[in-house]
């Protein structure tokens, strides 16, 4: 008979299985095989062969007479030790002793461990709090430059007998309402105090119903125009 305890050193994850391997070859010899915890007065059975196992401890290969792996669920610190395989056979009074020993195996538990997967999460994570503040910053910069490069602001102009529309007067922008303003407002007579500077002037050339021949001087056209004038907030 031959007891084979493999491992002499084991490092488990706080959390996680631990495997604790044993294998027995030769002869067939009566009496249980135990897991120990310590050695001397003050070990503690892991695991025994003939008792109902803890409640993490767990047989490899159940019913089996060569193969005495055990694992261990769920490591805690107090889980640190020397674990010892031990085979015993009856004396003829029917007492238990040692009969065969492994040579003890090792094991350290290590209570900070980052897993793979929690790595990767915590990556993952990052990455999208990252990507989160560059989208809400590059949001603030386009307000923020919207609010400053478009000094537009709304103005009231009424033509005629129309409703007021909002008209948008931005100076030196090319296709917007106040080149239409500015280019009629050019048709209106150049005398202006200066207080009409800031004035909008529009010119409704709509035409008008034909009036009656009069008669004129020479080289002059007829010139007939309705201006309104709207002061510049």
């Amino acid at each position: 008979f031959s007891l084979r305890q493999p491992q002499d050193k084991v490092s488990v994850a706080l959390g996680e299985m631990l495997t604790l391997t044993c294998t027995a070859s030769g002869m067939i010899i009566p009496g249980a095989v135990r897991w120990l915890k310590g050695w001397g007065s003050d070990n503690k059975t892991i695991y025994d062969q003939k008792e109902k196992p803890l409640p993490r401890v767990m047989r490899a290969v159940n019913e089996s007479d060569t193969d005495f792996t055990i694992y261990i669920r769920n490591v805690q610190p107090e889980d640190t030790g020397t674990y010892y395989c031990v085979k015993y056979i009856k004396e003829d009074t029917g007492q238990e002793k040692v009969f065969q020993c492994g040579n003890g195996t090792e094991v350290s538990v290590q209570e900070t461990t980052l897993v793979p997967g929690m790595v990767t999460a915590a990556a993952v994570l990052c990455f999208l709090l990252l990507l989160g503040l560059f989208v809400a910053l590059c949001m603030y910069r386009r307000r923020r430059q919207g609010g400053v490069g478009s000094p537009c602001s709304a103005r009231t102009v009424a033509m005629g007998s129309f409703s007021s529309v909002p008209v948008q007067s931005c100076a030196g922008t090319p296709g917007t309402p106040s080149e239409v303003l500015d280019a009629e407002s050019s048709h209106l007579p150049s005398q202006q105090s200066s207080k009409e500077e800031n004035s909008i002037h529009y010119a409704d050339l709509q035409p008008l119903p034909p009036a009656p021949r009069r008669s004129r001087s020479p080289g002059t056209a007829p010139t007939e125009y309705a201006s309104l004038r709207v002061a510049a907030k």
